[in-house]
């Protein structure tokens, strides 16, 4: 079996094998030991999500994973193959914490640039441009002078050089930063599509509710090590408690199946109404006014997912 073969069979995206990583000071004597013996397997088209505090060994942990790093021990495996390798780098999109951007050049000639780096033709590089720019709203800014965007607006620049190669791996640092509520919603749909198209994304982020709303398995570091690790659903869940969903009752019929439940449980049940959370009710007001809006101000609403971006991840 060929390589390529080998490779597109392969269930696992991203494969760390006890890795570590410690820096040394001037005299290269260790330092800090930023990622201690992380064994961790990514698979392909799951959206994963590495979590810690400040300090904890994401950034480092992605770095590594990027090739902009050595380990100081363990293996790592992008797409089959080491990190440093082009194959692996080719397949690779990455949104670092901080959107490093010129400021002095348009959306569209930052795009023009990064696609030069994977060697796209001017005619597919020009269909993408225009494709990300409808995706992230930002058509109508397309020759405006990045350092002149909000950073909000700025940060959907960053998303689509991420994309402009239609990677297999998509790796976003706290990719939410400097957007607003419904920016971050776009985001999260972003990511829950590209999964949908068999991309793998790695996702690193300090806003847990957005993890929470998209991710399949997470990791939490903490000091260097793995604290916690599996699938989200089964880390939360609470399996000592329950919760019922009723239909509207009448005021009668809710005293009695109250009287029940206290005489089966021998204690008070609680009893609330649900409620949407606030990104929920805060979307729903924005989109009503949208619909009464003919002009919108900043960044108008988002696009469909770019079409080449729906090809299988390679």
């Amino acid at each position: 079996m060929s390589d390529e073969q080998n490779n597109s069979s392969n269930p696992t995206a991203v494969e760390l094998t006890n890795i570590s990583k410690v820096f040394l000071d001037f005299w290269h004597r260790p330092k800090v030991k930023a990622v201690d013996d992380v064994s961790l397997e990514i698979r392909r088209g799951e959206i994963f999500g590495l979590l810690g505090p400040n300090g904890s060994g994401k950034s480092t942990t992605i770095k590594m994973i990027l090739g902009l790093l050595f380990p100081t021990g363990g293996d790592i495996r992008v797409m089959g193959h080491g990190p440093r390798h082009v194959g692996a780098r080719h397949n690779i999109g990455y949104l670092p914490e901080e959107s490093y951007l010129y400021k002095f050049l348009t959306p569209v000639e930052t795009l023009r640039f990064f696609a030069r780096l994977f060697d796209l033709s001017a005619e597919e590089t020009e269909r993408r441009i225009l494709e990300l720019l409808d995706m992230f709203g930002i058509f109508h800014a397309g020759n405006r002078l990045v350092g002149e965007f909000s950073k909000g607006m700025a940060r959907r620049v960053g998303l689509a050089q991420a994309l402009i190669n239609n990677p297999s791996l998509v790796i976003l640092d706290e990719p939410t930063s400097g957007l607003d509520p419904i920016g971050c919603r776009q985001v999260k749909d972003l990511i829950l599509n590209l999964a949908r198209s068999g991309k793998t994304v790695l996702l690193s982020s300090h806003l847990l509710a957005d993890v929470e709303d998209v991710c399949d398995r997470v990791a939490i570091l903490y000091n260097g090590k793995i604290r916690a690790h599996g699938h989200v659903r089964e880390l939360l869940e609470q399996t000592d408690r329950m919760r019922m969903d009723l239909p509207p009752l009448p005021p009668d019929k809710t005293r009695e199946l109250l009287t029940s439940l206290r005489n089966l449980l021998g204690t008070e049940p609680e009893i609330s109404h649900p409620a949407m959370n606030l990104e929920q009710f805060f979307l729903d007001v924005v989109e009503k006014a949208y619909a009464t809006t003919e002009t919108a101000s900043g960044v108008g609403r988002q696009g469909k997912l770019a079409p080449f971006l729906e090809q299988t991840g390679r």
